[in-house]
């Protein structure tokens, strides 16, 4: 692979890369983005049903208000001269009106000794019950709890001052069932874990239902949550005076939902199962949750793809430049490494085994122009190739054989310590060209002159290694051809 090739490939992988980071990077914003949404579209829908509720809870009371109010105007009429001691059957009829056109469940008129009289037209003591100091302390319409109506049942009272001149001062009082929110609650199709709280501004809790772990009656929400999750006290806070609803995780285990309503300064309060949550976001981004995995999958096989498809065309790449160099450095008359292979792969190795004793041969044929000449040039290439084929087997593959020249041949035997291989090698050489014939017809007896040259010993480079062998061929001639000379006669034992 060339370098312009390389810098083409190259800036394809890494536009790839890029490619597929910005791929990972917006899968991860979307199923970042998906699940924020899950989650806020739960948190949505679990504050409109808190705010139904509480909607439902403001309406009831004040329904009550709006229909004590006639009714308290009237009564201030008919009581002008009358005192709860008196036949009140007009006033229990109006009572009774009251109850039926209102939420409420039980009417009294009291006044400010503690007595008071029933729709029912029983008349009783409301002195020792729990909120009767706040009834007679408050001004105007009033909103009150009471653990205790009378019947040991826990309720929001609404009183309306009944006006009278001269005569006792007396409320109307008018019970709401907290059961209501209960029954509200379970229309829903959310989960609630068993907390319906009732508190004011600054937190305390009126009315508790469910599980007292966390809170109870009488508790202040706000120093209780302070605990778990002093975040959530303040979130909560903020939403009091922007009169807005929020949800918040109170622990791993459960949330809560905050929602104010109209009637006095009160808030509702309810309590919902984490798991509960947790499980509708999954259900609500199941469907993204899905989309990105099938597109991670996707993205995965495409890029085992890519991948597989670079590790091919790197191994195709390295192959067909294995096949290429091969090629270039082939001689193609006898399939031997041709001159510049030859010279190249000597070099690095005496530039890597500068003291690897090592055998040069040059040998060329005997008389070869006069074959040319004689037998033909065609009949020539064919002494060369056969040459070329059974001389590469002689040697090791380690080794380098190639043509040099027209008739000239380079041997190369790596690693030659002993002078005995020195001479077994040489002897080799010579008697391969005793039996050689060439000619797949006409078998031609062809003769080498052959000289050869010891590294490092005679020549420390390919150069001076080259001048040695040649000048141990150039003695081969001299005596007569069909023979092999040594620059140095010693290695001959």
């Amino acid at each position: 692979m060339n370098n312009q090739t390389k810098s083409i490939a190259l800036k394809w992988i890494g536009l790839g890369v890029i490619f597929v980071i910005v791929l990972v990077i917006m899968l991860f914003n979307f199923a970042s983005k998906s699940q924020l949404s899950a989650n806020n579209n739960v948190n949505k829908n679990l504050m409109t049903s808190a705010e139904i509720c509480a909607r439902k809870f403001n309406e009831d009371i004040t329904l009550l208000e709006k229909v004590g109010k006639p009714i308290a105007e009237i009564l201030s009429h008919s009581m002008e001269q009358k005192t709860l001691n008196q036949d009140l059957a007009y006033e229990v009829e109006l009572l009774e009106i009251a109850v039926s056109h209102s939420s409420a469940y039980i009417a009294y008129i009291c006044d400010d000794d503690g007595n008071a009289i029933t729709n029912a037209g029983d008349k009783t003591s409301i002195k020792e019950k729990d909120y009767f100091n706040s009834l007679i302390e408050k001004e105007g319409v009033s909103y009150l709890y009471t653990y205790d109506d009378g019947a040991g049942q826990d309720a929001v009272i609404v009183s309306v001052p009944i006006s009278s001149e001269g005569g006792d001062k007396l409320n109307l009082v008018l019970f709401y069932s907290l059961k209501n929110i209960s029954k509200m609650v379970k229309k829903f199709d959310f989960n609630l874990w068993s907390i319906e709280t009732i508190m004011d501004a600054d937190g305390n809790v009126i009315a508790s239902y469910g599980n007292y772990g966390y809170w109870k009656q009488g508790d202040n929400l706000f120093e209780v949550l302070q605990s778990y999750n002093s975040a959530l006290v303040k979130d909560i806070e903020n939403h009091i005076v922007r009169g807005t609803a929020t949800v918040g995780q109170i622990d791993e285990y459960n949330s809560l939902v905050y929602t104010p309503f109209d009637a006095g300064d009160w808030s509702v309060v309810f309590g919902v199962s984490q798991s509960y949550i947790d499980k509708q976001v999954e259900q609500q981004w199941i469907t993204s949750r899905n989309l990105v995995n099938q597109l991670a999958i996707v993205l995965c096989i495409f890029i085992l793809f890519a991948i597989a498809v670079l590790i091919v065309s790197k191994i195709y790449n390295v192959r067909k430049q294995q096949q290429l160099e091969s090629k270039a450095d082939t001689d193609l008359l006898t399939g031997l490494n041709n001159k510049l292979a030859t010279e190249r792969k000597i070099k690095e190795f005496i530039a890597g085994n500068p003291n690897a004793q090592s055998m040069l041969f040059i040998f060329d044929i005997d008389n070869f122009k006069k074959i040319n000449d004689t037998m033909g040039h065609a009949f020539g290439d064919e002494v060369l190739r056969s040459l070329g084929q059974q001389i590469r087997v002689l040697f090791r593959s380690s080794d380098v054989v190639g043509r040099v020249g027209g008739d000239e041949f380079i041997v190369f035997l790596k690693n030659i310590n002993e002078p005995e291989i020195i001479r077994k090698e040489a002897k080799k050489v010579e008697d391969f060209f005793k039996d050689f014939k060439a000619g797949e017809y006409t078998k031609y007896s062809a003769t080498a002159s052959i000289g050869v040259a010891i590294f490092p010993h005679e020549g420390t480079d390919f150069e001076s290694l080259y001048k040695a062998a040649d000048s141990a061929l150039y003695k081969a001639k001299q005596r007569g051809k069909k023979q092999l000379a040594f620059y140095d006669d010693k290695w001959l034992g």
